[in-house]
């Protein structure tokens, strides 16, 4: 996609759809995922993509690295069913809700998220993780991932999500790089269904307590139970 404002509606694509422009909507359509690459990609430089409604997946074969990847600026995800694939949803900032992100694939040194982000935010903007449903049936890595990969993470919201499996279900933004601020983790449900204690080794990994802004509130285990961070 070139060109500002494209719409694509109620396609079958098989193979990768990268976004190298503004304000572009993809919806009702199903992607099959190129082997090796992506589903969706927003490339750098851009900003303002819309995804929603779509099912996006690889053949379960061959790799399919990620379902949707930003590397741009803003962008939302919505009501989107992915599954089959190393990463769900990798993105810094932007709006992720009401997403189904499961069943993934581990294939050879992966590392494998359902949501992740792997740094902070591009300045002015924030990462909004609502309302889905992350489940990823493996022993690693995570439901939901707050990397520090490239910078200290802040201005990170979580909220209202169910989260399943991985090493942790939830990496929660502390890293080496720095203490994290403004993440807010909040009203979550941490399911049992795939491993006892929510994720393999445990629900929640890499929380910063003192982190200025940081709130963890209303947490807690399907069924009843509070989840607190170790």
């Amino acid at each position: 996609m070139t060109r500002d404002g494209t719409v694509i509606d109620g396609l079958e694509v098989n193979g990768a759809i990268t976004v190298e422009a503004d304000d572009v909507t993809i919806r009702n359509t199903r992607v099959r995922g190129t082997p090796g690459w992506w589903g969706i990609l927003q490339r750098q430089g851009h900003s303002g993509l819309t995804v929603e409604d779509v099912e996006i997946f690889g053949n379960g074969r061959e790799r399919t690295q990620f379902g949707v990847l930003n590397q741009g600026v803003m962008i939302t995800v919505r009501r989107a069913n992915i599954h089959t694939i190393s990463n769900g949803i990798s993105t810094e900032q932007g709006l992720i809700e009401d997403n189904y992100v499961h069943d993934p694939k581990l294939y050879k040194d992966d590392h494998v998220d359902m949501i992740m982000s792997s740094g902070p935010p591009a300045k002015g903007t924030e990462l909004i993780i609502r309302h889905n449903v992350a489940v990823n049936t493996l022993d690693q890595t995570s439901a939901i991932a707050l990397f520090q990969d490239f910078g200290v993470v802040r201005d990170v919201t979580v909220e209202g999500n169910l989260l399943a499996g991985g090493g942790w279900a939830l990496y929660a933004g502390a890293g080496a790089k720095g203490t994290s601020s403004n993440i807010k983790v909040i009203g979550n449900v941490f399911s049992r269904r795939v491993w006892p204690k929510g994720g393999f080794a445990g629900p929640v990994a890499y929380w910063d307590a003192h982190g200025r802004g940081n709130v963890w509130r209303d947490n807690a285990w399907e069924g009843g139970g509070k989840v607190t961070p170790e």
